[in-house]
């Protein structure tokens, strides 16, 4: 539907155009000014890439990633042209090989961007003052991946198609920018086509309800719960083990906080040391210790990377255990049954008296292989 301007004797359609004709670019012009603008398409979102290809085997590049103030992701995919082309497809590609960012990767993402702009902020502090979060809450970045395609126009082919995915449970907005000549300025018209606006809060409120009933079945795990399920898919040896670690360190720690996962049941020996959380280990009921490095090097203590170095090398002291030095960050995993040795159970303790001496300022810790 065309656009009209109204006069005091006359109602005159406004000539519409193509982004083509009015020599606008795809990535030149329209992908940079709304990246700056990317309230336009995407409210209370901030805008963390541009280009992003951040991925093995993989050429394509996400036009802008965008997150917004409930910590999704938002993958915009832009077109210029009268149909929109196959955007529908290649964000969806996108959008599943981004589900599994984590905030770690996050902040190197928008580090990035920032760095041509010459712009010096913090990119950590910016993404938490934006979701004002205090801290890192990796259990809730990036839980669900929204895409936003931009186009011209969109054939029937994608409407239909994004109809019937939105049906399926994803979030997928179609919005349409209109352009038109007047006078020789070049006018668009900002249209969200699907969902329509009113289906849009619509379909908001019934996603909240069906979170809420998701979480409202969230199990709360505590040791009742926790070691039945442990011993049941990991064995009984397992649970004597992790029986033990969570004995011993309870008097060592501040608390043992017991994880809140649908499916896999978790306990945290963490100390605070002023407002900072050093969740030293995980013990998980699939039968696995997990060290959080991803989290640790945000730490006052382990930014040193001296510091993860050395708790790498602690751990592989541990018969079985073989971390590669050069991965300092993601999740490291001991399988609980390599702690049955009482020596190795053993080297574990002392690596995690060390961690708690180091982040309380007791020690600096000495690289055991020196």
């Amino acid at each position: 539907m065309p656009l009209y301007e109204i006069t005091t004797d006359n109602i005159k359609a406004i000539p519409s155009t193509s982004f083509v004709e009015a020599g606008v670019k795809e990535r030149n012009d329209l992908q940079r000014l709304l990246r700056d603008r990317i309230e336009i398409l995407v409210p209370d979102g901030m805008v963390i890439a541009e280009e992003f290809g951040d991925w093995e085997d993989a050429k394509r590049r996400i036009d802008l990633l965008v997150l917004d103030k409930n910590a999704n992701l938002v993958v915009v995919e832009l077109k210029r042209t009268e149909d929109g082309g196959h955007m529908e497809l290649q964000a969806i590609r996108y959008a599943a090989m981004i589900s599994t960012m984590t905030f770690e990767q996050a902040v190197r993402a928008y580090s990035q961007f920032l760095e041509p702009q010459g712009k010096e902020d913090d990119a950590k502090e910016a993404i938490l003052n934006f979701l004002s979060w205090e801290d890192v809450d990796e259990e809730h970045f990036a839980k669900e991946v929204r895409i936003a395609l931009v186009s011209a126009e969109f054939s029937k082919e994608i409407t239909t198609a994004v109809l019937w995915l939105n049906q399926q449970g994803l979030d997928i907005r179609c919005i349409r920018l209109k352009p038109y000549s007047l006078e020789g300025r070049l006018l668009v018209d900002v249209q969200q086509i699907i969902p329509i606006p009113e289906a849009a809060e619509y379909q908001v409120q019934l996603r909240k309800k069906e979170e809420r009933s998701r979480l409202s079945k969230k199990m709360n795990w505590d040791e009742a719960k926790f070691f039945p399920e442990l011993k049941n898919k990991a064995g009984d040896k397992a649970a004597e083990i992790a029986k033990e670690l969570l004995e011993w360190s309870r008097p060592l720690v501040d608390y043992v906080w017991f994880g809140e996962g649908e499916s896999i049941g978790s306990f945290t020996p963490t100390v605070k040391v002023e407002r900072e959380k050093y969740h030293l280990f995980a013990v998980k009921t699939h039968g696995k210790i997990v060290f959080r490095f991803s989290e640790l090097k945000h730490r006052r203590n382990f930014q040193d990377e001296r510091n993860r170095l050395i708790l790498l090398e602690k751990l592989n002291q541990i018969p079985g255990v073989n971390f590669p030095l050069e991965n300092l960050q993601g999740h490291h995993k001991i399988p609980l049954r390599l702690l049955e040795p009482p020596e190795s159970l053993d080297q574990f303790k002392d690596t995690i008296l060390w961690m708690i001496s180091l982040v309380k300022g007791e020690g600096k810790g000495q690289n055991i292989l020196e």
